[in-house]
Parts: C-alpha cells; sequence; structure tokens
C-alpha cells in the first residue's frame, strides 16, 4: 500500500459514470428537491439508489369498505365520485375525496394539499388505489392523509404490493421519493459495476448486485426481498471488515513493531510489590499483552473487563514492561476526572519501580503544561496520563514505546491514531470498562486482538439494585440516611439534561441545593460536575475519597473511573432517562470493596422500553448481557458513540440481527487479504477500488 502517493490515495474510487449525476439532474428533482434531499446527505444518483428503505408494508391484500374496522392500516381500491374544497377556521386548506367500491363509501381527507383539487377533478370516475389508518366514526368511514396511487388499466393490480417507505425530511414525500428513486434507477441500474467476485457470490449464494438493488427498492415478493438483502448486507459488512483485516495487516508488517526485552522474573518481582494479590484472569491477560510486547510485531490489543475487574493493574504490568526497556508511555483518558483519577493511581503504584509520572490535560496552566512536554522531549518522565491534551502538535516524545487509550468508545479512530503516530509503530493497549458484545467488538475493533479480564477480585459483592416510584423517594432518602450513619458515603446522580453539559450542571447544582437545605441538612453533601474547574472536581473528589463528604452529587461525569471504595450507595434520579450501560457503569462505582453496596434508580419509567430497561438492571449485574441488550434496544448506529468514531457507517447491515452474515463476511476478509494482502490481483481490482472509495481515510491514516 504505501507504493501510493496521497494524490493516488485521493483520486481512487473517482467514477464518472451516471451514478455521478448531480441529484437535481435526476429527473423529478430539480434545484428545490435536490435542497430537500441534501438534507439526507443525497447529493448524486449513485447516493439515491443507495438512500435503502427503513421498512415495508405489504399492500398486496385489498379490503372491501364495508369490512373496514377502526385502527386497521390497509389498503383500499376504489372509483373516485367526488371532491369539495374548503378551508378551516384556522385557514387550514381542506380537501375531501369520496371512493366507492360497490360494497360502501370511503372518506379520503386531505391538508394543505390544495393542488389534489385539480388533479382529483382530472381522475374524477378512475379508480384509484389508497392506503392508510382506517377511522370508523357514526358519520361514516374516513382516511385522513392517505397515500394513493392511480390505477393503470392494464395492470390493475400494480400499486398493490409490497411498498418501501423510507427515511424523510420535512417538505419530502413518500410517493414524490419512491418515483425519485426508481428515476434513479432507471439511470443507473445498467451501470452499476458488479463488485464481488463471481466465486464468492457462488460460493454464498448471493445474488447480482442490479438484482439486488432492484428488489431493495421494488421487491417482487418477500423471498426476493430477502435474497436482495442478503446480497447487500453481506457486501456491507465485506467492505468493512476488508478495511479491518489491511489495517492489521499494514499495522503488523509495514513496519516492524518494538521488541521489548521480556525479563522472566518479571511477574515474581511486579507481584512482589503489589498491596493484593491478582486473580487468575489478571495473570492470563498479563502474559497474553507481554507476549505482544516480546514479539516482532507491533501489539494491537483491546482489553476488556467489567467495572472493577482491575484492568489499571493490568495496564501498570504493560507500562512497566516498556520502561523497563527503556522507552516512553502514555496512557489517553476521555475526560480530565479519569485521567486525573488514573495519574493519582499509577504514581503511587510506580513509585517502588522509579517511573516517573506526569499528568498533561487541558485546564492546566502554561507553565506547568510546558514542564511536562520538556519532561517528555528529552526523555525524563517515563509515563504521561492525560486527555486529547496529548495529541496537541507540541507534544512530543522521546522515545514512545507503548499507547494506552482508555474508554476507545468516546475517541474517534483517528484520535488514537495521532497519539500513536508520536512514536515509531509503539504497541496500542485499547482499554474498555464497558463490555462490548461481540458482534459490535467485530464491528468496530475487528482489527484488534481481544483480551477479556473475566473474573472480579475476590470478595467484590454484587451490586443489589432497586427500581423504586417517585411515591417512594422519601423512603429512599431514609434509608440513604441509615446507611451514612453507619459509616458509608453515597452518589446521587442528577438527571441527564439532553447531552447538555452547562444545563446538567445547573441541574446539579439546583439538586445539590435542595439536598443539602431540606433533605439531608445535617449531612456533608458536596457536588461535582463537568462544567468546574480542574482544581475544584480534583478538591471536591479528595475530600469525598477522605470521607469529608457524605453525600456526592455528581452527573455522569463520574461514570468512569472514579474509585472511591467506602462509597457503597447510589441514588440515580429520573433514571429512565439513561441508557442500559450508562446505568451499569454508574454502579459500578460502587462496587469497588467487600462490603454490600445498593443503587437505587428512580423514576416512574412512562415508556415500556424504559421498563424493560430498568428490569434487566434489576436482574442482571453481568456486563456482558447488559451491553447485548443494550445493543438490541438502541442499535448498533448508537451504541458506544460508534456512529462518531467513524467506523460504523452501515446503510442496511444491522450487527445484531445480521451477525451470521458477519461472521461469513470477516472470515471471507481476512482470508482475501492473507491471500491478496494489498488486492492488487486482477480479479480484486473493483473490490480494491470500492474499498478506497469508502474507507480511504481510516486505511491511510494507518500507514501514512
Amino acid at each position: 500500500m504505501s507504493s501510493q502517493t496521497p494524490a493516488d490515495r485521493e483520486g481512487i474510487g473517482k467514477r464518472t459514470s451516471p451514478l455521478d449525476t448531480p441529484i437535481q439532474y435526476v429527473k423529478g428533482v430539480g434545484p428545490q428537491g435536490a435542497l430537500l434531499l441534501g438534507k439526507l446527505d443525497i447529493q448524486t444518483a449513485g447516493d439515491l439508489i443507495l438512500h435503502f428503505p427503513m421498512r415495508y408494508e405489504d399492500r398486496r391484500e385489498q379490503r372491501k369498505i364495508a369490512a373496514l374496522r377502526d385502527g386497521e392500516k390497509v389498503t383500499v381500491c376504489g372509483r373516485l365520485i367526488g371532491c369539495e374544497a374548503t378551508r378551516t377556521k384556522n385557514g387550514r386548506f381542506l380537501l375531501k375525496a369520496f371512493i366507492e367500491d360497490g360494497t360502501g363509501t370511503l372518506e379520503l381527507v386531505f391538508f394543505n394539499q390544495w393542488f389534489l383539487k385539480k388533479t382529483f377533478a382530472k381522475l374524477h370516475g378512475r379508480w384509484i388505489n389508497v392506503y392508510g389508518t382506517v377511522e370508523v366514526s357514526p358519520w361514516g368511514v374516513r382516511m385522513a392523509s392517505p397515500e394513493w396511487s392511480e390505477m393503470d388499466e392494464d395492470d390493475p393490480a400494480g400499486s398493490a404490493r409490497i411498498t418501501p417507505v423510507y427515511p424523510l425530511t420535512e417538505g419530502l414525500y413518500q410517493k414524490r421519493l419512491r418515483d425519485i428513486i426508481k428515476n434513479a434507477l432507471a439511470l443507473c441500474l445498467d451501470h452499476l459495476p458488479e463488485l464481488l467476485p463471481a466465486d464468492l457470490r457462488a460460493r454464498h449464494h448471493l445474488i447480482g448486485i442490479r438484482e439486488a438493488m432492484w428488489n431493495i427498492h421494488h421487491p417482487e415478493d418477500s423471498g426476493k426481498l430477502d435474497l436482495a438483502r442478503r446480497r447487500l448486507v453481506f457486501e456491507e459488512f465485506l467492505f468493512l471488515q476488508l478495511a479491518l483485516a489491511m489495517r492489521k495487516h499494514a499495522l503488523q508488517d509495514e513496519k516492524p513493531g518494538i521488541t521489548f526485552p521480556l525479563d522472566p522474573d518479571f511477574m515474581e518481582r511486579f507481584e512482589s510489590a503489589l498491596p493484593f494479590q491478582l486473580t487468575a484472569a489478571q495473570r492470563r491477560v498479563i502474559e497474553e499483552i507481554r507476549a505482544d510486547m516480546g514479539s516482532p510485531r507491533a501489539m494491537n490489543r483491546l482489553l476488556q473487563g467489567d467495572v472493577g475487574a482491575g484492568k489499571t493493574v493490568v495496564a501498570m504490568a504493560a507500562i512497566l514492561t516498556a520502561t523497563d526497556g527503556g522507552y516512553q508511555a502514555a496512557l489517553m483518558a476521555p475526560t480530565e476526572i479519569l485521567a486525573e483519577q488514573h495519574y493519582l493511581t499509577l504514581s503511587s503504584m510506580l513509585e517502588p519501580f522509579g517511573v516517573e509520572v506526569q499528568l498533561l490535560v487541558g485546564s492546566m496552566k502554561q507553565k506547568g503544561k510546558q514542564l511536562v512536554r520538556e519532561r517528555l522531549a528529552d526523555g525524563r518522565c517515563q509515563l504521561v496520563v492525560g486527555t486529547h491534551a496529548l495529541i496537541q502538535e507540541s507534544v512530543t516524545f522521546k522515545r514512545l514505546g507503548l499507547v494506552i487509550i482508555d474508554e476507545q468508545h468516546r475517541f474517534g479512530v483517528l484520535q488514537r491514531l495521532e497519539l500513536v503516530q508520536k512514536g515509531l509503530n509503539p504497541d496500542v493497549l485499547v482499554m474498555s470498562a464497558t463490555p462490548i458484545p461481540r458482534t459490535l467488538a467485530l464491528t468496530v475493533y475487528g482489527d484488534l486482538d481481544v483480551s477479556v479480564i473475566d473474573e472480579l477480585p475476590p470478595g467484590r459483592k454484587p451490586v443489589r439494585t432497586f427500581w423504586k416510584r417517585e411515591k417512594e423517594r422519601q423512603a429512599v432518602y431514609r434509608g440513604i440516611d441509615r446507611l451514612i450513619a453507619q459509616g458509608r458515603q453515597a452518589y446521587v446522580v442528577c438527571p441527564l439534561v439532553e447531552e447538555n453539559e452547562r444545563a446538567s450542571a445547573m441541574a446539579a447544582e439546583e439538586l445539590y441545593g435542595r439536598l443539602q437545605g431540606e433533605v439531608f441538612p445535617n449531612r456533608r453533601v458536596g457536588l461535582l460536575h463537568g462544567q468546574m474547574g480542574a482544581y475544584d472536581k480534583q478538591d471536591v473528589m479528595e475530600r469525598f475519597r477522605a470521607g469529608e463528604i457524605d453525600i456526592l452529587v455528581a452527573t455522569t461525569v463520574i461514570e468512569v473511573g472514579v474509585d472511591v471504595p467506602n462509597a457503597t450507595v447510589m441514588l440515580v434520579e429520573n433514571a429512565d432517562r439513561f441508557g442500559l450501560s450508562t446505568l451499569h457503569q454508574l454502579r459500578g462505582r460502587i462496587r469497588r470493596s467487600d462490603q454490600a453496596a445498593y443503587c437505587v434508580l428512580l423514576c416512574d419509567a412512562s415508556t415500556e422500553e424504559a421498563r424493560r430497561r430498568l428490569q434487566i438492571l434489576v436482574e442482571s449485574d453481568d456486563g456482558f448481557r447488559i451491553a447485548d441488550e443494550d445493543l438490541r434496544m438502541r442499535g448498533p448506529g448508537e451504541f458506544y458513540g460508534t456512529r462518531q468514531s467513524g467506523i460504523l457507517k452501515l446503510r442496511l447491515a444491522d450487527v445484531v440481527t445480521d451477525a451470521r452474515l458477519l461472521d461469513l463476511a470477516r472470515r471471507e476478509a481476512f482470508s482475501l487479504v492473507k491471500a491478496d494482502p494489498e488486492l492488487s490481483h486482477p480479479e480484486h481490482a473493483l473490490l480494491r477500488e470500492e474499498l478506497h472509495r469508502r474507507y480511504h481515510r481510516l486505511l491511510w491514516a494507518t500507514v501514512s
């Protein structure tokens, strides 16, 4: 891959074909239509045919008007017998049309579609198909704002079909979008390149691209729709997995990694310095990581472990392996609170080993930042812990050999690479306390080897979780007060406010004032939120750790990394506003000791989905089960920030329901890259071109 120039890379995948036709020149679009479609990120005819239906409606079974029931969504065929237009009291244009089929009359109601009056006048006496929700009242049967189409006399069943329903934007209607997509298909279908080699299609019984593209938009029957979707989903997964396979190959094979010297007495020396015993899982994972670090290829490993599983001590073993070999290490965390927590923990743990640890975060004063940068550049600082501040151009290393990324799902892929590129192909360890379902790990982290700490330290007890309604609030407060009287500390997590840090901070301040002034006037209440300065946040956390604060009111800044073993109680306000995995991460803050811990989820939960989420948390403390449920409920696009990671851009595929196809595509992709690492064989030319068109930024960021 390295033979390509940047100019070549930018040119890869550029086509001159009807697929590249600007959207406004597709029949039925025009300048105004192009503006509407632009809101859906549709710029060309090729984009338009890749705008897949979000669902389908089976309109093949037509109903007689006399048999209609209230609330049904049905297709009705009838003769247009009249229409009338009026204006409502508030000035809206109201059109009523009437159709009959020999068994009864159906009223059709349209709002603010004045142009239909002339259209229906021309169609008087003709037969039309309508589809919509039936409303039955003492005054008759009607449909409000139904979809409709004129019946073709030569094909009376033509509009009674499996009908696609597309994502829309304001001002765009299903009927118009279907017509536009049909026109785009007529323009593009014969020019679609067949990207998948014939032997691969035969092996997996995949239909051709043109048949698949037609049937995903115009399925003749459910069988052909299934075949079309299977082909297109497989193709999506294949290109994603090819990108990950080629990236893994480039990281491992194009540049030599660092071969760290491995002291055979390391584990004995390491464990003897620890104030606790390692679990068998921690020992196994440390050996996996050290084996990687001792090999000539660069390590790229994902370390997974549920909250409290002991990932930090595993990271510490990796850091010591790097510093023993004369290299520096960097640990990047997503928030200043988590970076500060890691800094404090690792500083004290690494002190006996003579490792200098520095902190670098955005809120530090310029003089302090400059001091850290100087010590990194000349090699005196062996480990730096920080946030995004680590990837600034002004930060340089003398000999960076190990990069650790904590809570990777909160960073974009390219941010990880920016830090990696500050060393000479350093080893990379990605840590996540967020258990990731296997299907999603294959999708987002397919270029990484995986280690799992599947065992908690001895003595850790599961958190007992309760869902309480608003009417039980006072009883919950009394329970918290009793536990504080026994010497425990508590978190009260403030409601989530639309992902808005400033609004969340204001809500936390209001809750803090109420709890201190009215609910717990005799207890010491503290406040922690993301809008506070670094010094204030650190001061609050130090006081909480020292037991000088009984109750800490906080936003989700405590979701990752805050470690106070004596805090064994948590109250989550309006818990139905949080996702499953966020709630699991939050309650992980109180699973840090051998004391019994209690988490109370306080809310009335107005929706079925919210009730299901809460019930899962009450029943299970297994992070992997919870992650699977979260993925099913939220969908892959929003799962742990994968949309912003720059990888998960799947138009049709679903990593949950299509897991089997994901496995097939992954095996095929890795086999292809093993046999032809640069896809340079002539039969793979189209695959290579399309791969770089879709994923060139991800691929070239790795090796350029």
